[in-house]
């Protein structure tokens, strides 16, 4: 179960700081919240605050690019979506699906990110799935 919750935290981690920057926000607020009020009710508030005060941060780092800060965000929200699990077993099943119907394709947690340098002759190939070079 240890990995479970582990992998179920970091998908999650991923997909709220991914979602905040979207017109899910409401939902994902909500959703969060009422999560927490069933499994952690004198935590609740506190969550649904620190939800708004961390969307702030990822639209300010959304808009300057600044990825290291999303990084750190998505790692925050891995830690106290894993301390909620480790807590309430029982939230597992109820996270997995709030987080199927926040982003139905997962395609928030699949988000790819890369970053490249090349200098001199040298080529950089870079792609999130296939790639074909036809070089000649």
């Amino acid at each position: 179960m240890d990995s479970e919750v582990t992998l179920l935290a970091q998908s999650a981690g991923a997909t709220l700081v991914t979602l905040m920057a979207t017109d899910a926000w409401q939902r994902l607020r909500d959703g969060i919240t009422q999560l927490w009020r069933r499994t952690q009710p004198e935590r609740a508030e506190t969550v649904a605050a620190e939800l708004t005060v961390c969307r702030e941060d990822v639209l300010a780092a959304a808009a300057a690019d600044d990825q290291e800060t999303l990084d750190e965000l998505r790692l925050q929200w891995q830690g106290s979506v894993r301390r909620l699990l480790v807590a309430r077993p029982a939230a597992v099943e109820e996270l997995r699906a709030l987080l199927d119907q926040l982003d139905p394709g997962g395609s928030a947690a699949r988000q790819i990110t890369q970053h490249a340098t090349a200098s001199g002759q040298a080529r950089v190939y870079q792609a999130g799935r296939d790639q074909h070079i036809a070089e000649r």
